[in-house]
């Protein structure tokens, strides 16, 4: 029997067997969550098609809030998907809605405020986005922090809105 780094120096060597457990490939059809962080490189690296798959299977199996923020994403600027402003509220309303200890959530909810705020996807809701950037603020999510002093730098209004 050989030592196990022995045989990790021939995969080395050969490089396929390291190469294929590393690529996104791998992770299209594996049930290992880490496959949802492989989705956002896979979108990072241009190919939409197998992020949104990852990203919705992930959804499927563990419910993942990254994912649903990724593929919301997507939806917003149109990368691989066409623009759909209202099916990218739904996914961030979604994630924002997960429990308090749920991994991200509270950048789901800075999203989600966000969105409320400036009228992405749905009806703008100043006081609903203040309350969902408030709660993404106390889950240690400081882009909330800096959105609601924009807000009152804005005298309500969103930053964008008191730009134009």
């Amino acid at each position: 029997m050989k030592p196990a780094y022995l045989l990790y120096g021939l995969a080395l060597l050969n490089g396929s067997a390291i190469a294929d457990e590393l690529g996104y490939e791998a992770y299209l059809d594996s049930p290992k969550r880490i496959k949802c962080l492989y989705g956002y490189v896979t979108a990072k690296t241009g190919n939409f098609d197998a992020a949104r798959a990852i990203f919705e299977d992930c959804m499927a199996r563990w419910n993942d809030i990254y994912s649903m923020i990724s593929l919301a994403q997507m939806y917003e600027s149109g990368s691989g998907v066409p623009v759909d402003l209202g099916k990218s509220a739904e996914l961030l309303e979604k994630a924002a809605g997960q429990p308090d200890d749920a991994s991200y959530v509270s950048l789901a909810r800075y999203h989600w405020g966000v969105a409320l705020a400036e009228g992405r996807g749905v009806t703008a809701d100043p006081a609903a986005a203040r309350t969902w950037l408030q709660r993404a603020s106390a889950g240690g999510q400081s882009e909330a922090d800096d959105y609601l002093r924009q807000l009152d730098q804005a005298g309500g209004d969103t930053p964008e809105a008191s730009t134009r």
